[in-house]
């Protein structure tokens, strides 16, 4: 996928999360480890977003791997840590495909 569809994607994830009551706080965030699309805070707590685009749902899910997962925590971390941040959070992933976007809550390892 081009960097501009992936734009796209995630504009439209942005979009689908504020609606739900999401508050952005941060996009594109980068580390050593790997980066962050989406940071945003619901209820309380720190959502640590993942934005995966295809024309399937199947083939975007299947692209939230447990080594892109771990990188994405540890990147998580490390922003944490940087920003004096002590706050409950939960990794989650936003796919868009078809043009519309399903959010996959707390995914785990």
């Amino acid at each position: 996928m081009s960097r501009a569809a992936g734009d796209v994607a995630e504009q439209q994830a942005v979009d689908f999360l504020r609606v739900r009551g999401f508050r952005i706080i941060d996009r594109n965030v980068s580390s050593r480890f790997g980066e962050i699309d989406i940071l945003a805070m619901r209820d309380e707590v720190l959502h640590i977003i993942e934005v995966k685009s295809s024309p399937t749902f199947e083939q975007a899910a299947n692209n939230v791997t447990p080594a892109k997962i771990r990188k994405i925590l540890m990147t998580a971390e490390s922003y944490m840590k940087k920003h004096r941040l002590e706050l409950d959070y939960v990794l989650d992933a936003v796919i868009v495909s078809g043009g519309e976007c399903e959010l996959l809550e707390n995914i785990t390892l």
